[in-house]
């Protein structure tokens, strides 16, 4: 708190002034309050000197800016300043003044007379409202009560500021002596200063006050709390301390000591790299130098247990045997050759070389044609564990390569967890999904696979958590996804991509007979006395009740006709239940689907083209009609710009022929060709339409009729 005067400013009437100014930095005065200044601008040194050689009052004016150095417009300061007397001043050897000044009264900035060499301001003196109600008489008892309550609380203030706000009788004094706290900004100091309003300067430092102390006792519990937390701390220290001297003197062991122990054998089992392992007894040694009831310790203990469980030498023996391999893979999957072939090339290779890396295969096709299950397969023909990680959605960076160890919490990625569950170095790993992965501002989880999956350097591949290498490269890894494009460049030139594009019609047929009937009879509690499924039957279910690549809906449609068979026997049923295609359509009700069907005889202008889809292939009719008219063609059927092209090229063709088959010059330019392929609420694209749009363009123009059982494509 400042120092105050000994006597109460008078009351003067409103009136203006020219008075000297020094623009204050960060410092506001009141009136009754004698503070020392430190000034070294030029300006306001001679401000100072031309108030003490007139023997004048100064006008102190706080800046809104602390950093403005030279002051020319009045907007640059606040509006309310203090008119202030010199008691003394003092000429320093840097050229500064050191001034004592005295607040007197509160005044208000109108303008600046002049500038130069220092600032010349009118100013008009203003006074406080006061007030004697009872109001007021209130909160100055109260402001005096928070007063001394904020000094008891421990504010920054000397204990004496207590004593001297109960002496003090005048309530604009009183709020104005409040304003010295440490705990007040100069903003704050400032809304006080041009609160002319006496009992509303009360209630701004009553708000004020109240604050403060709540933060001061609030900060008193912490402190309370912290310092008995230590004391509870350094006393279970010590009792530990005399418990391990209890146990030595019993000849007991200290529970810690054979843990720590317990940990050494362990390191020492584990089969880890020399460098490895002395990094782990490193971290054993650090665990028993610390106190048991740290959390540090549980961090060390989870660390080193991890470095333990991971199968540092632990793999499983390969499967050579080449016709047993070939065996369990035609067992499991009907077709996929190309993809057993390449299996059975490797463990061929490992016969002959037992140093071959592992390939990186990624299985890349529609959904369920078997890709997950086929890696099932390959770990049962080889003799591997066989571990599974979805990569579908996947954001996190540290998903793969795991967290450091500073984060609390903290564990493996999954591509080290994964290991640690198969038991071996040398899974087969499957990265499901690989062309799903995300990526966002935790990193890119595709970029930290690179390193996984590069031949050259996952033999040393280095968790964030472990923060030691482990070999990857005896692992065999296979993805899948479904599209090759969305797999960044550099991730698919780690991988040997191998195409499934699905199966045939008869694959899809044999597939239901040979693992899907059997696989749901079982799952249903059925036998082949209960039912069978007639070769009409699994054709009509492949082609009018599923249209997919793979087989997953033909087995969710055998599971259907499963449960009502299993109901059937259920009731008592006796016979045999034989599901042809009558009782197809009874227990799945009308077909769903049907595929393009042929013409039913020769037709002119109407050609059959064969089309692929993502679940195969099909035909599609293109029908051309003529009649006059001035442009070549109109085309519709919702027609994607290539087959566009693919019309116009073979109308030209047909031009550049015309004569060959037949056309006059005056054909073309008396007729035009209205191009139409059906369904036209499918769009439709692709370059192989051109021929068929051609021959039927050919036979809408010659008369001749296309056959019915023609289709083509090219």
């Amino acid at each position: 708190m400042a120092t105050r005067s000994s006597t109460a400013a008078a009351k003067k009437s409103t009136q203006t002034r020219l008075l000297p100014l020094v623009a204050l930095r960060e410092t506001v005065i009141f009136p009754e309050m004698i503070v020392p200044l430190q000034v070294g601008r030029d300006k306001s040194v001679q401000a100072l000197n031309r108030a003490v050689a007139d023997e004048s009052a100064i006008a102190l004016v706080t800046q809104r800016q602390a950093d403005r150095e030279d002051i020319a417009d009045p907007a640059e300061l606040y509006s309310v300043g203090t008119l202030a007397k010199i008691a003394q001043v003092v000429q320093l050897q840097d050229g500064t003044v050191r001034a004592i000044v005295q607040g007197q009264q509160r005044l208000r900035l109108i303008g600046f007379e002049s500038v130069e060499p220092y600032i010349l301001a009118r100013v008009e003196l203003v006074q406080d409202t006061a007030s004697t109600d009872i109001e007021i008489q209130a909160l100055v008892r109260s402001v005096q009560s928070q007063i001394e309550q904020y000094v008891q609380s421990g504010a920054p203030v000397p204990p004496e500021a207590a004593v001297a706000a109960r002496n003090i009788t005048e309530p604009g004094l009183l709020a104005d002596m409040v304003a010295y706290s440490p705990d007040m900004s100069t903003e704050q100091r400032q809304e006080l200063l041009e609160t002319l309003d006496v009992t509303e300067r009360l209630k701004l430092v009553s708000s004020f006050l109240a604050r403060q102390i709540e933060i001061l006792e609030l900060k008193g519990r912490i402190q309370s709390e912290v310092k008995s937390e230590m004391d509870k701390t350094q006393r279970e220290y010590i009792l530990r301390e005399q418990l391990k001297a209890i146990q030595r003197e019993l000849g007991e062991d200290d529970p810690q000591q054979a843990e720590i122990n317990e940990l050494r054998e362990k390191v020492e089992q584990a089969g880890m790299p020399e460098e490895i392992k002395a990094r782990a007894i490193k971290e054993v040694d650090r665990m028993s130098r610390i106190p048991s009831a740290s959390p540090e310790v549980g961090v060390i203990r989870t660390y080193v247990d991890w470095l333990i469980g991971l199968p540092w030498n632990v793999s499983t023996d390969d499967n050579l045997d080449i016709k047993e391999a070939a065996r369990i893979l035609d067992e499991d999957h009907h077709g996929l050759e190309k993809v057993k072939e390449r299996i059975l090339e490797y463990l061929s290779v490992r016969t002959l070389a037992d140093t071959i890396r592992s390939p990186i295969l990624a299985f890349i096709g529609p959904p369920g044609v078997g890709k997950t299950s086929l890696g099932k397969s390959i770990a049962r023909a080889m003799n591997r564990k066989f571990v599974r990680m979805s990569l579908g959605g996947i954001h996190d960076e540290a998903e793969i390569r795991g967290h450091r160890r500073t984060y609390i919490g903290a564990l493996p990625g999954r591509i080290i967890q994964n290991v640690k569950t198969a038991g071996s170095n040398n899974p087969v790993f499957m990265l499901d999904e690989v062309d799903k992965i995300g990526m966002d501002f935790r990193g890119d989880p595709s970029s930290a696979l690179l390193e996984v999956l590069d031949p050259e350097q996952n033999s040393t591949f280095q968790d964030n958590y472990l923060e030691v290498p482990f070999d990857l490269s005896k692992v065999l890894f296979i993805a899948t996804g479904n599209l090759i494009d969305p797999i960044p460049a550099a991730l698919r030139d780690r991988m040997e991509v191998i195409a499934l594009p699905g199966y045939t019609q008869q694959e899809k047929i044999e597939i239901g007979r040979r693992f899907l009937i059997p696989k749901q009879m079982t799952n249903h509690g059925l036998k082949p006395k209960h039912i069978e499924f007639t070769d009409e039957a699994m054709v009509e279910l492949v082609q009018s009740y599923t249209k997919e690549a793979g087989v997953r809906n033909i087995e969710r449609e055998i599971a259907n006709v499963m449960r009502k068979v299993a109901r059937r026997v259920a009731e008592g049923r006796k016979r045999k239940i034989v599901v042809d295609r009558k009782r197809l359509i009874e227990f799945l009700g009308p077909p769903r689907y049907e595929y393009g069907e042929l013409e039913t005889e020769d037709q002119t202008g109407a050609a059959t083209g064969l089309v692929v889809t993502e679940v195969g292939g099909d035909v599609v009719a293109v029908e051309v009609t003529k009649m006059e008219g001035k442009e070549d063609f109109i085309l519709t059927g919702q027609l994607g710009d290539v087959m566009k092209e693919s019309a116009r090229a073979g109308l030209s063709w047909m031009r550049a022929h015309a004569a060959e088959l037949g056309i006059s010059r005056e054909t073309f330019e008396k007729n035009m060709l209205h191009i139409h392929v059906p369904a036209g609420a499918i769009p439709k694209d692709g370059p192989s339409a051109g021929i068929t749009m051609a021959t039927a363009m050919v036979s809408a123009l010659t008369g001749i009729p296309v056959r019915k059982d023609l289709a083509m494509t090219g």
